[in-house]
């Protein structure tokens, strides 16, 4: 069984699992319709379009 040579430091221990954490920003894209951001691929929040049809009706909800 492989044993290393030296100690490995607290330093590099810590930046290599410091890279595994990092979170991405959602992608965000305009919907056509209403021009507000909303995540690809989803169903527009703010007016309830997705495709160029109306998905949910959001008129006077709420």
């Amino acid at each position: 069984m492989a044993v290393p040579k030296r100690k490995t430091s607290k330093a590099r221990r810590n930046s290599r699992r410091s890279s595994v954490w990092k979170l991405d920003a959602p992608a965000l894209v305009k919907c056509p319709q209403c021009g507000e951001y909303k995540r690809p691929h989803r169903v527009c929040a703010n007016c309830g379009y997705y495709k160029g049809r109306e998905v949910v009706k959001m008129g006077d909800v709420q």
